[in-house]
């Protein structure tokens, strides 16, 4: 019983930790949109979204294309593990929709969608280590994947002589964070992390269904690891789905009447998705985004009111898109419970 309550405890604890990680971590975001809006030119703003119209609304339908590059890869990944294809292509796709809702819209941090999406996936009778593993690998190839993307786009920046003071600043910090996916990688593919994690709480947890369960987390991790072709597929797309995503900068600001050439929208992009992946923490990246879009228009002559506009175009197709996944995963948790109580009445 004693043990029982340390565990409880500890697990409140680090929920609480999180809870509040998040909420600071809002707290700030939310001052740095505030702060950068107040500053920002509201008669050229909305001369700008005047100016772009109804065709904004064009990168609603052909963010689809994002969603099923992303859908492609974790099915590359899940096909191991679930060969009669219980989950559908056409499921996977909406759960990796509703995924990316979670992680954009709701006030939580960049990791939320992951739980969510475990959860969806066991709705179809797929075991929780496996799909576990391949989300777990799928953020990995994403980390992987952002730092590729944010290579390209420091020397398009290179290539397009935007340099300055922020650019050798933003390169050292590049260089000096490259580690952190190589040793990531190797930590998981040979370094048992799941299974080093639980000894270090067993203590407290005093449960040895859990150090088995990371071991058997551990080595699905290691196999799915070996699984070369699907992480080059699964890894191809993302990096594909990245670029895809500049040309919502560069459709955007052409119709703004600012045309930018297409290496630099996606410079632009990637440096600016690099910050939002740093901030994690931060829910939907609030501040961060727009933070990213001024500091990095700026070094290729975008002006601050046409990099919030654009900031704000990709809100606004966030909310159109994902909107709707939110409401069908709340109507379809919703007919569930009722299911359930019906057959429990």
């Amino acid at each position: 019983m004693r043990l029982r309550k340390k565990r409880c405890c500890g697990t409140e604890r680090g929920e609480g930790l999180k809870k509040k990680a998040g909420y600071i971590g809002g707290l700030l975001g939310l001052a740095l949109f505030v702060g950068l809006f107040i500053r920002a030119d509201f008669a050229t703003l909305l001369h700008s979204w005047h100016r772009g119209g109804w065709s904004l609304l064009w990168l609603v339908p052909y963010r689809a294309g994002y969603f099923l590059l992303y859908a492609i890869g974790w099915r590359a990944l899940l096909l191991p593990y679930d060969p009669q294809s219980r989950a559908s292509f056409g499921y996977v796709y909406w759960v990796t929709t509703v995924r990316d809702a979670i992680d954009r819209l709701l006030p939580v941090a960049s990791v939320g969608g992951a739980v969510a999406a475990v959860r969806l996936m066991r709705w179809r009778g797929l075991a929780s280590t496996p799909v576990v593993v391949t989300v777990i690998v799928e953020i990995l190839l994403t980390l992987i994947m952002v730092y590729v993307f944010t290579a390209v786009g420091l020397l398009l920046l290179l290539h397009l002589r935007a340099t300055g003071h922020d650019y050798h600043r933003v390169l050292i910090a590049f260089l000096l964070s490259l580690p952190v996916p190589v040793l990531t990688a190797v930590l998981l593919r040979y370094g048992s992390v799941f299974k080093r994690l639980h000894a270090l709480v067993r203590p407290f947890v005093g449960e040895r269904l859990l150090a088995e369960g990371a071991q058997s987390l551990d080595a699905e991790l290691r196999a799915s690891l070996c699984r070369i072709w699907a992480l080059a597929i699964a890894g191809g797309l993302q990096l594909v789905a990245f670029f895809s995503a500049s040309f919502e900068v560069w459709f955007a600001l052409r119709l703004f009447g600012h045309p930018i050439s297409m290496e630099a929208a996606i410079a632009l992009e990637s440096l600016t998705q690099a910050a939002r992946y740093v901030a994690f923490i931060v829910p939907a990246g609030i501040g961060v985004q727009e933070a990213g879009f001024v500091l990095f228009g700026h070094m290729l002559g975008v002006g601050v009111d046409l990099a919030l506009a654009v900031s704000m175009v990709k809100r606004l197709r966030e909310v159109l898109c994902g909107v709707p996944s939110l409401v069908s995963w709340q109507w379809i948790e919703g007919r569930r419970l009722r299911a359930a109580a019906g057959s429990t009445g």
